[in-house]
């Protein structure tokens, strides 16, 4: 009976958490504790990757992954790149050169698992609107094949990844943009693209892939309630295949960010402080998320300075998500892998 008590116990104290039923509303859904698994993880890799790693290029200390939004908005160092290395191709025609032959999913579990990380967070949509998986919305949007497994690789990436790393002690999680910079239905009605594209394919990545970590970002371009934020995370808490276990963030709309959300998620901001709400602090090894040509050996973070970050970050109560950026044959640059494994040897 008194090895019984604890597993009794702990048994009861899961049907409590279980039994607890989240409203569509920031008091109720604030009121969700953050899993014990993400308090305890403390580090984890951001990757971000798609067709804006086919040009693989930014002015320094500007984000690469921006790319398609500079060239559609009168960036001229983008446009002159860009005119000189792809001619007049345009940034769709270049999924056919993102091709992904070199992407070997277990050698990248491998490396995140000897880095000391305890989940990555895979960008499965920017806002260019590329989907990394098989979506069905896309294709209905844009009028063509925008996603990975029927242009560019012809292969599931956020699946084979997803399968490779839970082989390892690794959890799997995924970033989804909430918006798309120039998608026809976001552009001619928000609700209707909130509705009809956004929510299916969350649902779809959610229902199909059981992420452990969900990422969103691109909210500011509309209200909570224009993407029915609360109502998504009421679903996500109550009825999904990870209610228990799933990690969200501050992303949901204009105006909520560092306002509610489970984990409040500073960007390049060392020293900001939360004491009332637990966060994780992202940036890249350089200055872009995205794998960046344009940046030279020095303008990486050394390991020392890594290792320094999180221990900073940990040390005052939050996590760390530290970003690398593959190229578009899907090989991780050698900066980028040498910098992780000295994570791991110093964990």
């Amino acid at each position: 009976m008194k090895k019984l008590l604890p597993l009794l116990l702990a048994v009861l104290g899961f049907v409590s958490v279980s039994a607890q039923s989240y409203q569509p509303s920031w008091e109720s859904l604030d009121s969700r504790p953050v899993p014990q698994w993400f308090r305890d993880s403390k580090f984890g890799i951001f990757i971000h990757w798609g067709v804006y790693s086919v040009p693989g290029w930014s002015p320094k200390g500007t984000y690469s992954e921006w790319y398609q939004n500079g060239l559609n908005n009168g960036d001229t160092a983008r446009i002159r790149f860009h005119k000189n290395k792809f001619g007049d191709l345009t940034y769709y025609q270049l999924a056919d050169q993102f091709k992904a032959e070199l992407f070997n999913p277990d050698e990248w579990a491998s490396l995140f698992e000897q880095s000391g990380a305890k989940y990555i967070v895979l960008t499965s949509k920017h806002h260019d609107g590329f989907c990394l998986w098989p979506d069905q919305q896309s294709a209905k949007a844009w009028g063509m094949p925008w996603n990975s497994v029927v242009a560019g690789p012809k292969r599931d990436l956020l699946g084979e990844l997803f399968r490779a790393v839970r082989k390892t002690s690794v959890r799997p999680g995924m970033y989804y943009s909430l918006y798309e910079w120039f998608n026809p239905i976001w552009k001619a009605d928000k609700s209707k693209y909130a509705i009809e594209h956004a929510w299916p394919q969350m649902k779809d990545l959610i229902n199909n892939y059981k992420p452990d970590v969900f990422w969103t970002d691109g909210d500011w371009d509309a209200s909570a309630e224009t993407w029915k934020s609360q109502e998504f995370l009421s679903w996500l808490y109550n009825e999904s295949p990870v209610k228990g276990s799933v990690v969200t963030y501050d992303r949901w709309g204009s105006g909520v960010r560092f306002k509610h959300g489970q984990v409040y998620t500073p960007e390049y901001q060392p020293n900001l402080d939360f004491e009332d709400n637990y966060w994780e602090e992202s940036r890249g090894i350089g200055h872009s998320y995205g794998y960046n040509r344009e940046e030279d050996g020095w303008d990486y973070n050394s390991s020392q300075s890594l290792v320094l970050a999180l221990v900073d970050k940990v040390s005052r109560g939050g996590n760390f998500l530290l970003d690398i950026g593959p190229d578009e044959h899907g090989k991780i640059p050698p900066i980028m892998q040498e910098r992780l494994l000295d994570i791991g040897k110093w964990m």
